[in-house]
Formats: C-alpha cells, structure tokens, sequence
C-alpha cells in the first residue's frame, strides 16, 4: 500500500510521523510533495520518505491525502482530478468540504474519505472524524481507520456531525490551551514559578481527561469525586457556574459550528 501526502505542513508531519511510528506503512511507500523544497527535506530526514515538489507524483498513490491548506483544495484538485482512477483513495481534511462538494470538485465518482483531525495528532494523541462515500468498501473504510488510528484515536460518524465534530474535537484543543494558561497565570498570581505552574496545569488536564476516557465515568461523576463538602474544589467549581464558564463553552462551540457550516 502506497500513501501520498499532497501537502507537508504540521497536520501532514503528524500523520506520517503516526504512521511510520506505527509501523503501519514503511517509510519508502510513502511520498509527500509541497511547494518548499526545505519543508520536504526535513520530512524526508526525519521520516525517510520520498518526496517531491510535483503533486501529480504524490497522487499517484494508493491513497492519497489532501494536507493542504481549505482555500488551495480547487487548484490542487484540478491538477491531479484527471489522472485519478476508481481504485484510489482520497482522504480530505479540510474543513466546510462536503463529500458532495468535493465529488463535484473532482467531476467524476471518485473514493473519498472525509476527515476532521485535531493538532494532538503531532504527538500521537490526535482525535479524528471521519466519513466515506458509498464508494469506499468496509475493507477499505478499515484500512483507513488503521492508518488514522496510527497518530491518536479515530472514529466514524454521520456527515452531518462532521460541523460539531470541528467544534469538539478539531478547534477545540485552542480552548484547552486556553484554559490551561489561565490556571497557570492562576498559579503564577499565588507564587508559583511560570514554567512550574504550566507543567502542573497541563498535567492535571491531560490527567483528568486520561481518566474520562479510561474510566468511561461520565464526567460530572468525576467532577463530584473531587468536590467534598464544605471543600476548596466546590468553592472554585461554585465561581466557574458563577462566571458562566459553562455557557461560555457552550457559546463558542456553537459560534465554531456555525463557522464550519459557512454561515
């Protein structure tokens, strides 16, 4: 199995890194193209693959992935839609992409797969949304997934949630980041050396979130196991509902959504 990667930016890197880690795919089936030449020299010195500046090479594969940026997805499919043939695969990341806007894109049936992956994935702790036309068979839907599963976790979905998906999973890691500055400013404010207060911050979240998904507790249950009565953790909890901080989640999560959609 061959895989191209059009496209070798951070989200690109991260893929393949998974994958050669993984061991899913050798490094020598692999090929990515990118318009910087330094770019691609990098990845092949980290990763071993080949690479090239000709895009037209990269989709030659069996599978091939569009890692570039949403805005350049017409120019590039118009370079490689006529050389694309019924046994290959097309994975997308973009998101607002639709499988119909993209089949009308390529103007002929072609496999597609959809996805909706998240920066973790460049340290093999990515969550990825994924969907396929009728076109792709379940044996090829699974090796899709092996391949996805290789930098994170991934899971198929309706298309209709791939807007949600973007706000829960592929922007929201902005969030998160955003939310463990701000318990490290806390700490920096009570004493705490920045650098210390950070590392403490981000160990907490990646903590509790290790023990949701682990646990498969819901999540207010565990909220409730570190609230005792009286306690310092229902005081700061009581502040948060005081201030909103849920509605706000909420609140940008629908904004996302409704940017994802175009509207």
């Amino acid at each position: 199995m061959k895989l191209g990667f059009i496209g070798c930016g951070n989200m690109a890197n991260a893929m393949i890194n998974g994958i050669v880690a993984s061991q899913v795919v050798k490094p020598d089936e692999i090929i990515a193209s990118n318009r910087s030449m330094p770019a691609l020299e990098k990845a092949q010195a980290a990763y071993g693959i080949h690479v090239t500046q000709n895009n037209n090479e990269a989709a030659e594969a069996d599978i091939v992935f569009l890692c570039v940026k949403p805005k350049v997805y017409p120019e590039v499919i118009k370079q490689i839609r006529d050389q694309m043939t019924d046994d290959q695969i097309i994975v997308t990341i973009a998101p607002g992409f639709t499988l119909e806007a993209l089949e009308n894109a390529f103007g002929k049936p072609v496999k597609l797969v959809r996805t909706m992956p998240n920066t973790p994935a460049m340290v093999s702790e990515g969550m990825t949304a994924f969907t396929t036309n009728e076109l792709v068979s379940r044996a090829e839907t699974e090796q899709v997934k092996k391949l996805l599963n290789a930098f994170g976790r991934c899971e198929e979905v309706e298309e209709f949630m791939m807007d949600a998906v973007t706000s829960v999973s592929g922007s929201s890691p902005a969030y998160v980041y955003m939310m463990i500055e701000a318990m490290a400013d806390g700490a920096v404010r009570d004493g705490m050396p920045r650098a210390q207060a950070v590392r403490f911050a981000a160990q907490a979240v990646l903590g509790s979130a290790k023990m949701v998904l682990e646990t498969g507790r819901h999540p207010g249950e565990l909220k409730d196991m570190v609230c005792s009565p009286a306690g310092t953790t229902i005081e700061a909890v009581a502040v948060l509902e005081e201030k909103g901080f849920r509605a706000a989640v909420l609140d940008a999560m629908a904004a996302c959504t409704k940017k994802a959609k175009g509207k």
